[in-house]
């Protein structure tokens, strides 16, 4: 991960200039031992227990390297700095424990027009000794960009607006640092107030993969090994923040909301495989 920010930093320089109009046709891949000692910072920053298998929500993290590394070539059509990660879902089939030799496969597909500019889905896949065990789909929007009309994506999850805050959480102003640290994620507008406002935010504002897991990390003990974790980012949640968690039982499914005072941070929806 000590690479990404110089990743960052060649897309920031590579941003103006032609760029290519479709999608490349390339996946990368990489081989991965888990790092214990990662896995346990992870699963502080993020309200986990420390354990054997991975957080549902960990493997994002190893595949997110080779999501920036594809995206910041000058043959990926729309620029790095400014994507914005508006949706994500997950498929965990089993456990992964820690100590499995996993393989990671990253591509890009479904670039389409979206009422305010354009977006793409970069896709991962972990692998564990021939057998897929986790899915992940990234969702990004890249704002008064064009891209082909395409099919329109599923319907976003209900949220639960109307039900009892089971939690508050006191968000402080350094979760973006730790969570980038942990994450490989070291985009500016999440480090520091002076960096968000060079991007139009008043102060930092906290990673949506860090609200998502937060929020799965207080139903542990509740849901199963093997689910499908459906996530849409709203309302950017400024640091520091308060905000509540509101949670909606319906049979094996969970519907989850992080809210603020007026509007929502994520509605997520967890339903069986």
């Amino acid at each position: 991960m000590a690479g990404l920010g110089t990743l960052y930093v060649k897309a920031a320089i590579g941003a103006v200039g032609p760029r290519g109009h479709e999608l490349p046709d390339t996946a990368l891949s990489r081989d991965i031992c888990v790092d214990r000692d990662h896995l346990a910072e992870y699963a502080h920053v993020c309200g986990f227990p420390v354990a054997d298998t991975l957080p549902v929500t960990y493997p994002h993290v190893l595949a997110f390297p080779l999501q920036v590394e594809l995206m910041a070539r000058r043959s990926f059509p729309l620029p790095l700095p400014g994507l914005v990660h508006v949706r994500n879902r997950i498929s965990a089939h089993r456990a992964i424990d820690a100590a499995e030799p996993l393989a990671v496969r990253v591509h890009a597909e479904r670039l389409r027009a979206h009422p305010k500019g354009a977006q793409v889905d970069l896709v991962a896949e972990i692998d564990a000794a021939g057998e897929v065990v986790w899915e992940g789909c990234s969702t990004y929007l890249a704002r008064g960009a064009t891209a082909p009309e395409g099919p329109p994506d599923p319907a976003e999850p209900p949220g639960t607006e109307d039900e009892v805050p089971v939690a508050t959480w006191r968000v402080d102003a350094g979760t973006g640092r730790r969570y980038a640290r942990v994450s490989g994620d070291v985009n500016p507008i999440h480090l520091h107030p002076w960096t968000a406002k060079a991007f139009g935010f008043p102060r930092a504002i906290a990673h949506g993969m860090w609200t998502a897991a937060h929020a799965l990390a207080a139903l542990q003990g509740r849901l199963p090994e093997a689910l499908t974790f459906d996530v849409a980012f709203g309302k950017p949640l400024l640091l520091p923040s308060t905000v509540e968690l509101r949670t909606r039982a319906e049979g094996d499914a969970w519907n989850v909301e992080v809210r603020g005072r007026k509007a929502a941070h994520l509605k997520a929806r967890i339903t069986p495989p």
